[in-house]
């Protein structure tokens, strides 16, 4: 009642010092962090850094203080603060501002943050900044991406963001709510542009319960896993519900817990627990302007339960099939680069899109009319999208399907990323087969894509070698060979295998294996390396030119590539149960480097004291299924069940972790996405595998590279020596002895096998010592026959030994 007595002129003065706001007389309490700076070009309450490659603007004598803008219209006041920035993988920046004096301020009973953006082009909300705020002893919350609250921005116009303070109090993150002295803002998509923003109006405040009631939000459901329980509803109706509140109510609880405090955008939560034998009843309040609830919805039940490991496959492929289905561009249908890209989206990881398609219709995620839909989408966006000589730039747009440059100079065709899409592409022309019309369209289209890619072009003139990248600005300038071992083997194999384009089969042995760094023959950790780096290099290598290829059975001059892969696999679960660096977390079931987000930006990490920081990334295990089936389970099984949510979202395992330094990345890359995917269903199935194979010019290319038919590839190198005799051979009793020798114990199994492979006898364990062993196998009734002894050890590796079972009747 006293505010409204001050005359006009008094009410204007305490505003532009800060201590009462212009709404102050329609809200609550407020407290105000900006609205005015006194001086200019700096607002002197303020602080900026910058590092890494990431630019900044920053003014004032000690290029610290946030920039001032008074050129444009404010949106409440006389001028608005100016962030300026240009975000660069391996970057970081922030930039804070405070009241008047620093005066720091007690916001533990407030409602929401508020504040006024506006920029001078429209902006994608996943490029704005995170949001934090830092009490006096410079303890910051956890970073928000604060986009999700202000889902567009329009150009030259002032917009309003709100957000609920639930999202910062009582997150754990040791902040003192009751003397909170700055908000900032921080780094948050690396793409590399430039961006403004101009911020006005900051402030924090109470409400005085004058905002409309939001209604219960309606559709609840409760869906119960191993150790979590997802739970969604509709989206309210009412445009100013600011958010949802999750509440929960145990069995023997009193009243209701309140979980988490979600933003309007995200009409879902995952409710992670320990236990594979956990209930509760849910319900889900909205939150209006001021954070006040709604009446609660329906309750919905749930009880986690033990899923076995086929359940557990389906569960990780069904979330990880979101980042492709739910999240793909929705223009184009493309996959985006990463989960806060906006309109980018990136060729070689929508090749691993267009393999999960065929994944998410076998297992009944979607059906086959919505991945032919799909498919036609992507189709429409693919022929008509800017190509240099036939090939696709690594980035694109996905609205327009222009080039988006990736570097300077890398603002054309990229060779590696067409031969990741093409290699999508050929699964689905043998995938989509029927005779129907739209199908066979989709395998012509697919035909007409592929053939008219110009892999002779990037020859450099017949050089005899494949070059990464061309551009009509800068042509060869990136000047970059693609030369093995890495992740481009596709690359080679498909440019020998066009029936257009074709480049002479020599150059698999001359380009793609040419350079001095292909061939290796060493061993690390008892496993073999015929061509590689030492230690394997990242993962990745060994995943992302066979996603389609299948390398079972089959060797080239230089080895049986899925033999080197599987000991590429062995040799970083080795080395993460070495841990020479001593770093947390490593160990037998948490293991794997790859290219991936880290704690310092986004870098390559293999098993090497120069590469590896502490890093693990779950796509480098769990895309080994094929090559370690166990071993890979068991990783997919720590990542899940024992690090939970910190490692666990929406679209599945998130990017990375890094536990020596207790950091979480929360982001997804398709890159990393699609191989968990596509491999766990080689693995299962072939289906990936099986269809690329198919494709009429596979063959042939394998000919003329002379790649042979190897079946004992598939017996690791490891177990080479292993001397086994069967004893007596023949058998001519229900019994007989095998008798070998072990460098090291291990756990066996036994299984006995017709001469066609099929199983016959199964389930024989034995804890096998160093040095000499005898076993005794005894109840083996089989007729007189060609029969298979395998011997399998707990890493997946094993060994076949042949024998003959004689009849004595």
């Amino acid at each position: 009642m006293m505010i409204k007595r001050l005359s006009p002129k008094i009410k204007q003065m305490l505003i532009l010092i800060g201590l009462l706001s212009p709404f102050s007389f329609l809200m609550g309490q407020t407290y105000l962090y900006f609205q005015d700076s006194p001086t200019t070009p700096g607002y002197e309450f303020s602080w900026m850094e910058v590092s890494g490659g990431s630019e900044l603007e920053r003014v004032g004598s000690d290029m610290r203080r946030f920039p001032v803008e008074s050129e444009i219209p404010s949106a409440q006041g006389l001028n608005c603060l100016r962030l300026n920035w240009t975000s660069r993988p391996g970057g970081n920046w922030f930039a804070i501002a405070a009241g008047l004096n620093w005066v720091e301020k007690n916001l533990s009973q407030t409602d929401s943050l508020v504040f006024w953006l506006r920029t001078e082009q429209a902006m994608d909300s996943l490029v704005l900044p995170l949001i934090f705020m830092e009490d006096v002893d410079n303890t910051k919350t956890s970073l928000h991406p604060f986009g999700r609250w202000c889902l567009t921005l329009n150009a030259d116009a002032w917009q309003k963001v709100t957000i609920p303070m639930g999202l910062f109090l009582n997150q754990g993150n040791g902040v003192d709510f009751t003397r909170i002295k700055t908000i900032g803002f921080a780094q948050n998509l690396p793409d590399g542009l430039n961006h403004i923003l101009y911020v006005d109006d900051m402030r924090v405040f109470k409400g005085d319960g004058t905002s409309p009631a939001a209604s219960p939000p309606q559709g609840v459901t409760a869906t119960p896993y191993d150790r979590h329980i997802e739970l969604t509803w509709q989206p309210n109706p009412e445009d100013f519900v600011l958010g949802y509140e999750v509440q929960s109510l145990l069995t023997n609880d009193l009243d209701w817990s309140t979980l988490a405090v979600v933003d309007k955008h995200t009409p879902y939560f995952i409710h992670f627990v320990d236990s594979s034998s956990y209930a509760a009843t849910y319900r889900i309040r909205a939150l209006n302007e001021v954070n006040e609830p709604s009446s609660p919805s329906d309750t919905v039940t749930a009880a986690t339960y033990p899923m076995s490991d086929d359940e557990l496959l389906d569960m990780v492929q069904q979330y990880t099939f979101r980042y492709f289905w739910d999240f793909a561009h929705p223009v184009s249908g493309m996959a985006r680069e990463r989960n806060t890209s906006g309109n980018i989206v990136t060729t070689g990881g929508s090749g691993f899109g267009i393999m999960a398609l065929t994944v998410g219709i076998e297992r009944g995620f979607i059906t086959r009319q919505q991945g032919i839909q799909r498919m036609l989408t992507l189709l429409d966006f693919l022929e008509t999208a800017d190509r240099f000589h036939g090939v696709w730039p690594h980035w694109l747009d996905g609205n327009t399907g222009q080039t988006i440059p990736f570097s300077t100079y890398d603002n054309g065709g990229d060779l590696v990323e067409t031969g990741l899409l093409v290699q999508g592409l050929l699964v689905a022309r043998q995938y989509f087969n029927s005779q129907t019309p739209v199908e066979r369209a989709i395998e012509s289209r697919i035909t007409a894509l592929w053939e008219s890619v110009e892999w002779d072009w990037y020859t450099r003139n017949n050089s005899g070698v494949l070059y990464w990248h061309w551009s009509q600005d800068y042509e060869w300038e990136m000047n970059m060979e693609i030369r093995g071992w890495n992740e481009a083997a596709i690359v080679y194999m498909l440019a020998i295998a066009s029936p257009t384009h074709g480049i002479d089969d020599s150059y698999w042995n001359n380009g793609w294996a040419g350079g001095s760094y292909y061939t290796n023959g060493k061993s690390f950790y008892g496993y073999k390396l015929d061509v590689g780096w030492n230690r394997g290099g990242p993962l990745f290598f060994a995943q992302y030119s066979f996603l389609g290829f299948d390398p079972r059975n089959l060797r080239d001059n230089f080895t049986n590539y899925f033999n080197l892969n599987r000991n590429h696999s062995l040799i970083h679960r080795a080395y993460s149960i070495d841990n020479p660096k001593n770093f947390a977390g490593y160990g037998e079931n948490c293991w794997g480097l790859t290219a991936s987000d880290d704690p310092d930006g986004y870098k390559v990490h293999e098993p090497t004291s120069d590469r590896d920081n502490g890093t693990i990334t779950p796509t480098a295990a769990i895309s080994s299924m094929p090559y370690t089936p166990e071993l890979s389970l068991a990783a997919l099984k720590h990542f899940y069940r024992e690090l939970g949510s910190k490692t666990w979202g929406w679209m599945g395992f998130y990017d990375a972790f890094n536990q020596h330094r207790n950091w979480w990345a929360t982001s997804y890359l398709a890159i990393d996405q699609g191989p968990i995917i596509g491999m766990i269903e080689n693995s299962r199935t072939g289906l990936l595998w099986n269809n690329f194979m198919s494709n009429p010019e596979i063959q042939p290319m394998l000919d003329a590279i002379g790649f042979i038919y190897d079946p004992n590839g598939m017996a690791p190198s490891v177990m080479s020596d292993v001397n086994i005799v069967v004893s007596p051979n023949p058998v001519t009793t229900n019994g007989f002895t095998l008798h070998f020798t072990l460098p090291a114990a291990a756990n066996l199994i036994f299984s006995i096998h017709d001469i066609a492979g099929k199983e016959i006898q199964t389930g024989i364990s034995y804890r096998a010592k160093a040095g000499i062993n005898a076993f005794d196998i005894s109840n083996f009734t089989a007729p007189s026959g060609f029969y298979l002894l395998k011997i399998k050890m707990e890493t997946g590796d094993f060994i076949t030994v042949k024998f003959i079972k004689l009849s004595t009747h």
